[in-house]
């Protein structure tokens, strides 16, 4: 037998080794069936797949079961961060590396497929209150009921992150961090979504912690008023010193500055 053909049958065995291994995985505990997993689909599987997700921060959704935008978003970043081609399409090495990540998971009665609930009705509880985030409209006052530790907090991430862009810009940020706390995959504090990890560059650098301007404030205090010249957008980057794969993979919408918004 040849050198070649030796490395050959024993990258086979492994390889089949390890199919068997999440196989019989699968035989004990809730995991993934063979099925590629893309929008669109839906099902058992998105169910264990969002909750997965769900488990190590990345989708803050509802589990649902339905693969749309957010779950693909949410499946696109976990792809990124693992150093794997970020595609949004679930398929074997997904999976294996998604399971690698949650061995320890075990779904919540929320992230149980309906069929599988006690009394397997097939319907949710109509009084549960659950939008899967948690995110509801932001209370009505003078600040949306942001208390002065959030209007702070919010002027430093704009500072921190953008006191070298035109004021539009400025409030640009401030508004995306406002966009964020409205939506069901992001929370619904400020400094949930500031300190979201790898969320802003300024937490991770550390320049959220530098004293604001009263520019800053003023762009948070108008975006709060209703000025938002991102037009609801979630992200924005620097194309010249972004250095996240993912955030190229989002629509862009407009430029600001050195920023780029985007859906």
């Amino acid at each position: 037998m040849s050198y070649r053909l030796v490395i050959v049958t024993v990258c086979v065995v492994f390889g089949l080794l390890g199919l068997y291994t999440l196989q019989h995985h699968t035989q004990t505990k809730e995991t993934f069936s063979n099925a590629i997993l893309k929008q669109g689909s839906s099902g058992k599987d998105i169910y264990e797949l969002q909750g997965r997700l769900k488990a190590l921060g990345y989708y803050n959704g509802k589990v649902d079961g339905d693969f749309g935008s957010k779950t693909k978003n949410a499946v696109t970043w976990f792809q990124w961060k693992f150093g794997m081609k970020s595609d949004g399409v679930v398929g074997p090495k997904t999976k294996l590396k998604l399971w690698q990540a949650t061995k320890d998971w075990k779904p919540t009665a929320e992230e149980v497929h309906p069929s599988d609930r006690t009394g397997g009705s097939g319907e949710e509880n109509p009084g549960s209150g659950n939008d899967g985030g948690g995110n509801n409209n932001l209370p009505a006052s003078s600040n949306l009921g942001l208390s002065e530790k959030d209007l702070k907090i919010m002027a430093n991430a704009v500072y921190g992150e953008a006191r070298g862009e035109p004021y539009e810009g400025q409030v640009a940020v401030a508004a995306v961090i406002l966009n964020r706390m409205k939506a069901s995959e992001f929370p619904n504090t400020a400094s949930g979504v500031i300190f979201q990890p790898g969320a802003f560059t300024a937490v991770a650098d550390g320049q959220i912690y530098l004293t604001p301007n009263e520019k800053a404030f003023k762009a948070v205090k108008d975006a709060i008023s209703g000025w938002d010249p991102s037009d609801g957008c979630l992200y924005y980057f620097n194309p010249v010193t972004a250095t996240s794969k993912w955030i190229w993979t989002r629509p862009q919408y407009k430029t600001i500055g050195k920023h780029i918004f985007c859906r």
